[in-house]
């Protein structure tokens, strides 16, 4: 493995989001909402990145939150409050079982790592704080710098060019098959992370590596 930089997408591929569909609930919501909320957080991400614009992942989310609830068959409760309620529970994610120990695994072994998210850089750290992982990484990057979401190639590039390396020097890590795809197009190798969920696109760039999770990534590499 030539690449010395592992670039980690952060949502639901470092965080479990489940306990988002609780706080759904806990305002009066369908619980199901949260995967929807947040496809649809992405949706409006990229369509602003491919218009031309720019939203911050919290105006975007919050907005799409207040919209989804809003069309909830029989709800009246206050949009704005259970919308602020449902993205407060993003500051209390947990990372999955396999991080940890997959992280610490990949650090040992020499790899730099980073993350890079189109959420907020704080929220990362955050996360990687709770599970006691943040040191290990040497940058925490997100989507503000460069003003385009994942997957255009300009954050790619934005991720490479702030830790000193070439696109070809660096793996993305994520769950996402679009995420993997975008980093391939920009010239990094990807990494795709399975967690037992689907099938890869066969119309999209195929990932350079395939796991199920992180400790089976760093055996993988090392």
């Amino acid at each position: 493995m030539d690449a010395p930089v592992l670039v980690f997408d952060v949502n639901e591929t470092l965080s479990d989001m489940e306990p988002l569909e609780r706080r759904f609930e806990e305002v009066g919501a369908p619980g199901g909402l949260a995967r929807l909320w947040f496809a649809g957080v992405l949706r409006d991400g990229f369509a602003l990145t491919a218009a031309g614009g720019f939203g911050e992942f919290s105006a975007v989310a919050f907005e799409g939150a207040k919209g989804l609830l809003g069309d909830v068959p029989g709800w009246g409760g206050d949009v704005e409050a259970a919308a602020s309620h449902v993205l407060g529970g993003l500051q209390q994610l947990r990372v999955h079982a396999d991080v940890p120990d997959g992280v610490r695994a990949l650090r040992r072994s020499g790899f730099r790592l980073v993350t890079m998210t189109n959420g907020a850089a704080e929220s990362s750290e955050g996360l990687l704080g709770r599970a006691g992982i943040s040191e290990l990484f040497e940058a925490h990057l997100d989507v503000r710098g460069p003003r385009v979401w994942k997957p255009a190639p300009g954050a790619y590039r934005y991720a490479v060019e702030q830790v000193g390396v070439r696109a070809e020097e660096a793996v993305l890590v994520a769950v996402h098959p679009w995420d993997v795809d975008g980093a391939r197009r920009a010239g990094l190798g990807g990494a795709w992370v399975r967690r037992e969920k689907g099938s890869y696109p066969g119309v999209m760039l195929p990932p350079t590596y395939s796991v199920g999770d992180l400790v089976e990534l760093a055996g993988v590499l090392t």
